[in-house]
């Protein structure tokens, strides 16, 4: 009988544990939510605001990972004539650590980040279209590579 008790108790103990792991990390069921917004800074003028929340545990890659890195970060903006981005999207201050397996120092951010884009505007309104290109990882797993899409309103 208590041979019983503690299989059931491991068992028991062990689906818990799996089931807490599993869903602590992840906001609605994945471990990074994206935002996005603008804001006027002058006329004809906008900076873009694209907000990416990790859940606790979790790390996004950064843009200044050497290029051979299989974790790099990418934002691409479609062209359009309602407006044209001015220089490159800003980041701030990574974390940046040696990685063994990539034989490279490795940038990444945790918790929370904000990406900004300036842009100029044709029009008093635009909509930008783009794609995030994204890796992230926790402590025991990288997932595959994601693109995903995105569409700013600036009014």
């Amino acid at each position: 009988m208590k041979k019983i008790s503690f299989t059931l108790i491991l068992l028991l103990t062990s689906l818990l544990t799996r089931f807490s792991y599993a869903a602590t990390p992840v906001l609605a069921g994945q471990p990074i939510k994206w935002s996005y917004t603008a804001r006027k800074t002058a006329a004809g003028e906008a900076v873009l605001l694209i907000t990416a929340t990790l859940a606790d545990g979790w790390h996004l890659y950064a843009l200044n990972n050497p290029a051979n890195s299989p974790v790099r970060l990418a934002f691409n903006f479609l062209p359009d004539p309602s407006y044209r981005p001015e220089g490159n999207v800003d980041q701030p201050e990574p974390v940046t650590r040696f990685e063994k397996l990539f034989g490279a120092d490795i940038s990444y951010f945790e918790h929370e980040v904000v990406f900004q884009q300036k842009v100029k505007l044709t029009g008093k309104t635009a909509a930008v279209k783009g794609t995030i290109e994204f890796t992230v990882c926790s402590s025991r797993q990288c997932l595959p590579p994601e693109t995903i899409s995105f569409n700013i309103n600036i009014k």
